[in-house]
């Protein structure tokens, strides 16, 4: 278990690879030129473009492969998990993992310097591909589209940390490093075990075996985002620990973080036709966060909503149980995140092509098991990042 001022030092650590590669990119002035030719780079077992620049085909090279200790059977089963469930885990993402991250005042300060307070719509978009990407089957290996992903990451993030530091707009002196180690690691608790904390909340059964598959994944996923593995904890048990008594301690209020939770709950509430559900969003993620955290993030609270909302986790609960042996209380469950991620999409776009593209083997599985998240013609304009 890592020791508090291990963790506090994670504080002032990027990411050494990729800064330097941004570095030089920046100094060289082939950021554009690097963008484009990894718009198109999307596959792992694609070959690394020859036109890329030496330090960024280096960096591709050297971070291309998941730790040793990665075993094939559990990243199976995690990806069985997520063809069960992945409509819950969008769903909490959506309404909890969110705000939880703007609940962090340096992160959400770190997110508003980057794209503004307006821009929710972009911030979910990439953590859902991420998410999709991550948890699609064989998503380090032969036919899965993580590897570059992550790779991509790494630089987006190590772009953030250069130019935050660059504007003269961050005391790294005072509040760390920009997208820190200690950052990601927060946030990688906050997908994961918090994540699932949050679907037991609204009554998502998820057994104890799915909970350490799920977390296992996204441990190999800090792995190659560079995190060290001495600040990951190695089993969820710790993780939980960390996760409560480190990474929640943290959460507190700020001005920009109750912005951009009041920007996220607008995006959502456009998903329903007028104004009469527009509190149901709200009751949703009073729902599946902390109440202190959607007290700080000035989530409204309607009883009226709330009540509804929570005669809806005990029907959820009911349908949890009967799933295996009732197709209705299946379609049901399926159907409610499906709209919900299928919504998202179509309100993210804002008229625009979607970055969020659901992996090819995960949308045959939803599709043979009646759960294809996204409509067909969402499906045909969506592109992979």
């Amino acid at each position: 278990m890592i020791d508090a001022a291990a963790f506090e030092a994670l504080k002032f650590q990027g990411d050494p690879l990729a800064d330097a590669v941004v570095a030089d990119l920046v100094a060289t002035n082939r950021v554009d030129l690097v963008n484009e030719v990894l718009e198109h780079f999307r596959a792992n077992d694609q070959p690394i473009p020859e036109q890329l620049p030496g330090p960024v085909r280096e960096f591709l090279v050297a971070t291309d492969a998941p730790p040793a200790w990665v075993e094939p059977d559990r990243i199976a089963r995690a990806y069985d998990f997520f063809v069960d469930d992945g409509m819950h885990v969008a769903s909490v993402l959506t309404f909890g993992a969110m705000i939880n991250c703007y609940a962090h005042a340096r992160g959400a300060r770190a997110l508003t310097l980057t794209h503004g307070l307006d821009q929710p719509q972009r911030r979910l978009s990439e953590t859902s591909q991420f998410v999709m990407n991550m948890m699609g089957r064989d998503a380090f290996g032969s036919g899965g589209s993580f590897v570059p992903t992550i790779q991509k990451t790494r630089l987006i993030h190590a772009a953030v940390r250069h130019f935050l530091i660059a504007s003269g707009r961050w005391d790294v002196e005072a509040d760390g490093v920009p997208v820190c180690r200690q950052d990601m690691v927060g946030a990688l608790l906050i997908f994961s075990v918090q994540v699932v904390e949050g679907m037991r909340r609204i009554g998502i059964s998820v057994t104890e075996q799915e909970a350490q598959d799920y977390y296992y994944v996204w441990r190999a996923a800090g792995a190659m985002l560079g995190i060290p593995a001495e600040a990951v904890p190695e089993s969820i048990e710790d993780a939980r620990e960390l996760s409560a008594t480190v990474v929640e301690a943290a959460y507190g209020p700020s001005p920009e973080g109750v912005v951009l939770t009041r920007h996220l709950l607008d995006l959502y509430e456009g998903l329903f036709p007028g104004k009469l559900f527009d509190g149901i969003v709200a009751a949703m993620v009073r729902q599946v966060v902390n109440p202190e955290v959607a007290d700080w993030m000035q989530v409204p609270d309607s009883r009226g909503w709330g009540r509804a909302v929570g005669v809806g986790t005990r029907l959820v609960r009911l349908l949890e149980r009967s799933e295996d042996s009732s197709a209705l209380a299946t379609t049901i469950l399926d159907r409610a995140g499906a709209l919900l991620l299928g919504g998202s999409v179509r309100n993210l776009t804002n008229g625009q092509s979607t970055t969020l593209s659901i992996p090819t083997d995960l949308r045959e599985r939803w599709e043979a098991a009646g759960r294809s998240p996204l409509p067909p013609e969402v499906g045909a304009a969506a592109e992979p990042r």
